[in-house]
């Protein structure tokens, strides 16, 4: 049983039959492609959770081959009552991991230096960025390309331990992540 061309064009029409121009046609079709696509947001998200911690799209560069360092880069979101303080990080990309702190003195030097925690206060955030609080992963055992993924773990003083996924945006800085600004790092990784 073969159907012709147009018959088949036929069938596939008669749900915009109703439609008569053109415009609206192209309308529903938009309209239902945005619903669709608004449903589907959450299979796309990036987050992780632990208790009342909300840690949200953890992400780094893609590394030239032969780097030896690479920056990480998330936002983690306190709901509870009790501040919370990140004490550890680990990714398996890296022979040793840590916390590090941009910022800029008095007469414009801009220093890093590592930090032993970052508290995250009751019902608060803290944005790990380029220019600020990020993560350093030194010894770099392996190098991810854009759009790779890597595992890693966050250790919190009261929260515990939470497995995370770093998603590798390109060399240069990925869309929302502050393109354009490396941090400091150059386009070694950081």
């Amino acid at each position: 049983m073969s159907m012709s061309f147009r018959a088949v064009a036929r069938t596939l029409a008669r749900p915009f039959a109703r439609f008569r121009s053109t415009g609206q046609r192209i309308g529903i079709t938009g309209f239902t492609l945005g619903l669709l696509l608004a449903a589907s947001h959450p299979l796309l998200a990036h987050d992780f959770k632990l208790g009342d911690l909300q840690i949200d799209h953890p992400w780094s560069r893609e590394t030239p081959q032969g780097a030896k360092v690479a920056a990480g880069y998330l936002k983690i979101v306190n709901n509870g009552p009790e501040a919370d303080r990140l004490v550890a990080v680990t990714g398996e990309i890296a022979g040793r991991t840590e916390i590090h702190e941009m910022a800029v003195d008095d007469k414009g030097v801009m220093t890093m230096r590592p930090v032993e925690t970052i508290e995250v206060p009751a019902g608060g955030e803290v944005d790990l960025k380029p220019g600020g609080f990020h993560i350093m992963f030194l010894d770099l055992q392996s190098t991810r390309k854009e759009g790779e993924r890597f595992a890693g773990t966050l250790t919190f003083e009261k929260a515990g331990t939470v497995d995370v996924e770093f998603a590798v945006d390109a060399m240069g800085g990925g869309a929302g992540h502050g393109a354009g600004n490396d941090g400091g790092h150059g386009n070694h990784g950081g």
